[in-house]
């Protein structure tokens, strides 16, 4: 008898355990081969269309997914270099394109082309509406109304790097490994080869729009290319089997799968509310589906620079709810 260890993804929650062929079966009745999956040999959500797996299971071949199609993002080089002050120079193939966040880049070569575009420069046939909506949508992200593009125009391979804003580390996300989504915290985003979308995710529940510290609004990273994501300090990935729970600083959330279910809670204790120093709210995680977290987040990392200096930075997303006095009595 198959042994039950596979889990899918449902209008959001995971099913599971299953055996193969049974979330074969299932896989019809929800997106065929985009449906998120998760079981032995993975090491997170992945779409069901890009598991081989799946064609040899039986007589359950009538459901087989569809062939993976060819990557529609390009397929760009890349080398990080630093420690805790990184950069990311990509290299790009002729008519290769990199777009990046307004400000990130460091240096390019001769051959490459820059332009600032309005919209999104991964969908050519967009028009007018559609330009004025994509760039709508960055602007309720807190980023600038237009996107710089990073072109090939040489005829051999030409370079440009884009460094990050501030001490950490960054990392290369490949959405089609993660099942071609991902929700990022705002600013995190650095760049991303051609065929990334960026546009915006509402959190589901009122909570965590409220007291999130990053409003109702996530960066939503489309497509199946890979993007680069910047963390403050240390990057931590962790994965969340279906039903775990984690807490965590709401500053210290960088990105997660939308498998992942996002809520705000108290952190209880009228004692830890008034002089923890961890904020009233704590952002709790249930998975299925992985998490990356950053162990200083640049709100906390200010907030020091100015009580250093002499100046009272005023925190909004972490800290203790008497602010000022709170400092007083923690000895700062």
């Amino acid at each position: 008898m198959a042994k039950a260890e596979w889990y899918c993804v449902a209008a959001g929650e995971p099913v599971g355990p299953l055996t193969l062929p049974d979330l074969l079966a299932k896989l019809p009745t929800l997106q065929g081969g985009d449906t998120l999956v998760f079981g032995p040999g993975l090491s997170s959500w992945v779409a069901a269309r890009s598991m081989p797996e799946f064609s040899s299971a039986g007589d359950a071949a009538a459901v087989r997914p569809p062939v993976p199609a060819e990557r529609r993002s390009d397929e760009v080089d890349y080398k990080i270099v630093g420690d805790d002050m990184q950069f990311v120079e990509v290299e790009l193939d002729p008519n290769e394109m990199v777009i990046a966040d307004a400000g990130a880049m460091m240096y390019m070569t001769p051959g490459i082309h820059m332009q600032t575009v309005f919209g999104d420069p991964s969908k050519t046939d967009q028009g007018l509406l559609g330009k004025v909506f994509a760039a709508g949508k960055r602007v309720l992200t807190g980023e600038s109304l237009f996107i710089t593009t990073f072109t090939n125009q040489g005829s051999g391979k030409q370079q440009a790097a884009f460094a990050a804003p501030y001490p950490g580390k960054i990392v290369a996300m490949d959405l089609a490994q993660l099942g071609g989504e991902l929700l990022c915290q705002k600013n995190s985003f650095l760049c991303a080869a051609r065929g990334v979308s960026i546009g915006v995710a509402f959190t589901k529940r009122i909570g965590a729009g409220l007291f999130g510290g990053e409003g109702f609004i996530l960066e939503r990273l489309t497509g199946d290319g890979i993007a680069f994501v910047h963390a403050g300090g240390t990057f931590h990935q962790r994965r969340l089997a279906a039903g775990d729970t984690l807490r965590v600083d709401t500053g210290c959330i960088v990105a997660f799968q939308p498998s992942v279910e996002y809520d705000i809670g108290f952190v209880g204790g009228l004692k830890n509310m008034l002089f923890g120093g961890e904020g009233v709210f704590l952002a709790t995680l249930t998975g299925p589906g992985d998490v990356w977290l950053q162990s200083l987040p640049f709100a906390r990392l200010a907030d020091r620079i100015h009580a250093t200096g002499g100046v009272r930075g005023k925190k909004t997303d972490e800290g203790s709810i008497l602010g000022g006095l709170g400092k007083v009595i923690g000895g700062r």
